[in-house]
């Protein structure tokens, strides 16, 4: 089947490298020409895990323009996979998807199946459809369809390929059974509802986890006052068949681009008709306290960090991503740095981007290592199976003290207890195993 692709960011560009994967022609379109030179020379502008080996496998498939015209025109399908960023009111910003829409109206030439697969508020299918209606140049059909995306940072390929479910809503059959033949080569079960279902869907999905993950964090936080262990509750709950092991990891908060964004649009949009969803706003509210977790924690080492050197270990939302999309660490090395902190800062592939945000204030290191070197306090924001199996005898050889803050939880405690270190992590015990108090 022959199918174009809106934008080549993560939704976009992994739908159309794994449409093609599936034996179908595809072309990706992109504004941005240096981005097309770059995929097609090979070269994926985005860092995921087995993406850009995927693209060259698929290259025979695969195409990359600029030229919306002659990609859309004679397409059988044609997928808008691009952006829609949080505004500052917490709303979707949909003028890229509602460009598109445009171009799509003055550019198709024959009869095809329009996809959202762009994350969008209720509702907006239908408004895409009226409007790609209203400014049709040529006499043809066009059927709109809702697919949402459920992939995730660091495992899009895999999410993509051996996906839960396929989630299809239309209004109109000829636009399912179109859908199913493009799915037909991926084993997954397909969901079909109308279209404000399927947006739902989407929304409700990534609500339902960012609220799991926000309950974790309050319950971890109460155990650090009463005296139990969080690992030992979450795995307890873990076994329960209605509860499952999934997202019960607790930690500093979600981040990326999904978690906030669509708390806040689903919030936005209950307002916008005057409802409250009270249990994603609590989520929404719990992640921003949280994200300041290990600042508030080192107030009990050090009365503020000024003039101290402050070792920084993962600067992204999550490991397997370059991805900087809410971060902890956007908030936090600010604060340090207000507070008159050396910051050194280490990731394995997340430095570049963080650049940009921090060019000069911040000492860029390429082994944690040197990060740590003549630190008196480190912090731990991305649990890098590098930070995870680091050896934990070098903390005290390396720092000048070695308190480690480590918001992911990445070391066992009896591991822990036998290394000359303080370490003070999320919903357990504090290890102190330092001969004098370091506390300022």
């Amino acid at each position: 089947m022959k199918i174009s692709v809106a934008g080549t960011g993560y939704v976009g560009l992994v739908t159309g490298v794994c449409l093609a994967e599936n034996d179908h022609d595809v072309t990706c379109v992109d504004i941005e020409s240096h981005k097309v030179a770059l995929m097609k020379s090979g070269i994926s502008p985005i860092y995921e895990p087995g993406l850009e080996e995927l693209m060259n496998n698929n290259m025979d498939r695969l195409h990359f323009t600029t030229d919306y015209k002659a990609a859309y025109k004679d397409a059988d399908v044609i997928f808008i996979g691009v952006g829609t960023p949080e505004k500052s009111d917490g709303s979707a910003n949909l003028s890229y998807v509602y460009g598109v829409a445009e171009q799509i109206a003055a550019s198709i030439e024959k009869d095809c199946v329009v996809v959202v697969k762009s994350t969008v508020p209720i509702g907006t299918n239908d408004k895409i459809e009226n409007l790609i209606k209203s400014q049709l140049k040529h006499d043809v059909k066009v059927y709109v369809a809702s697919n949402p995306e459920f992939l995730s940072q660091g495992t899009a390929v895999k999410d993509t390929l051996h996906t839960s479910r396929i989630v299809i809503g239309v209004e109109e059959e000829v636009a399912g059974e179109r859908l199913k033949e493009v799915y037909k080569n991926f084993d997954a079960p397909i969901v079909v509802t109308n279209r404000k279902s399927a947006e739902m869907i989407k929304y409700a999905s990534n609500d339902f986890l960012a609220l799991k993950i926000s309950f974790i964090n309050e319950i971890a936080n109460l155990c650090e006052i009463i005296g139990a262990d969080i690992e030992d509750v979450a795995r307890g709950m873990g076994h329960d068949s209605r509860i499952g092991n999934k997202f019960l990891n607790a930690g500093i908060g979600y981040g990326g681009s999904c978690f906030p964004k669509d708390t806040k649009a689903l919030h936005w949009l209950a307002n916008f008709h005057d409802y409250e969803l009270k249990t994603v706003k609590a989520a929404i509210d719990v992640n921003e306290n949280q994200k300041l977790k290990l600042i508030k924690k080192s107030r009990k080492y050090f009365d503020n960090l000024k003039g101290l050197n402050v070792a920084v270990l993962g600067l992204t939302f999550k490991p397997g991503t370059d991805d900087l999309r809410e971060a902890p660490t956007l908030v936090n090395i600010p604060l340090m740095l207000e507070d008159g902190a050396n910051v050194r800062a280490w990731d394995p592939i997340g430095i570049d981007n963080f650049k940009k945000v921090h060019p000069e204030d911040v000492t860029y290191c390429y082994s944690i290592e040197e990060t740590l070197k003549d630190a008196d306090v480190c912090f731990i924001f991305t649990e890098w199976d590098q930070v995870k199996h680091f050896d934990l005898a070098n903390y005290s050889k390396l720092m000048k003290n070695p308190i480690v803050i480590d918001g992911r939880n990445c070391y066992d405690l009896e591991s822990v207890k036998s290394a000359t270190m303080v370490y003070d992590s999320i919903g357990r015990e504090t290890i102190h195993n330092l001969e004098v108090s370091l506390i300022q």
